[in-house]
Formats: structure tokens, sequence, C-alpha cells
């Protein structure tokens, strides 16, 4: 992997790091806990799974695990969003989590179209080959 997928582990890194630090603030009971938990697990997956993808032995891998991260991401996104809404905790750095979030999101997202794009392209040009 290149350059920008370094730039990008190590954001989703922060990312997850700085989520877990946010969480930290919620308050303790429900739906603090849930909140704590969902989030905690959706922000690190994102982090972990977005390693992984980088590792994949195939396109195909790839794909699958560029998914995983656009979904994980995207659920990021609405546990953050939720805080906001519920009011749970008002702070800057809640804001600047939801702005990094959906810039995560969207990116994950466009990845995941692109590899799913390749992906289909490679079967139909294969497929073609042998018929």
């Amino acid at each position: 992997m290149g350059e920008i997928a370094e730039q990008l582990k190590a954001r989703t890194m922060r990312f997850a790091l700085d989520v877990c630090a946010l969480i930290q603030l919620l308050p303790g009971g429900e739906p603090g806990g849930t909140v704590q938990h969902q989030l905690a697990r959706a922000a690190t997956s994102v982090a972990f799974n977005y390693r992984a993808a980088c590792r994949g032995r195939s396109h195909a891998e790839y794909t699958a695990k560029i998914g995983l991260v656009s979904e994980e991401s995207d659920e990021s996104l609405g546990w953050l969003e939720f805080i906001e809404a519920g009011a749970l905790l008002k702070s800057d750095e809640l804001h600047r989590l939801l702005a990094e979030s959906r810039e995560i999101a969207a990116i994950m997202s466009s990845s995941y179209g692109t590899a799913r794009y390749k992906e289909r392209n490679k079967r139909d040009k294969g497929g073609m080959r042998g018929g």
C-alpha cells in the first residue's frame, strides 16, 4: 500500500482513539453505557478493519474488508449523531468528531464503490475471455 493508505491508517487510528476519549465523558447511565459500547466497537472497527483491508491477499478480500469499514464508519457517524440529537454531550470535540466521521464515511464509501466496480469489471472481463 502507498502513502495515502498509510495516511488513512493513521487517520482512522486517531479517530478511534479520539472517539474512545470522547465516550469517557458520556453519562454512566442508559443510554450512555450502550452508546459507549457500540460507538467504541464501531470506531475501533473502522481503524482495525482498514488495516486488515490494506493487508488483503486479493482484490476480493480487500473489497470485502473495505465494505465492512464503510459500514462501521457509517455506524460510528450514526452513534455520534445520536449523542448530538439526544444532547448526551455538548462539546467542541463532539462537533469535530462528527465532521471527521462524515469525511471518513465518505472516503470509505467511495473506496468501497470503486473496489466493487473493479471487482465486477474483473469478473466480467474474465468471463468474456473464457466464453
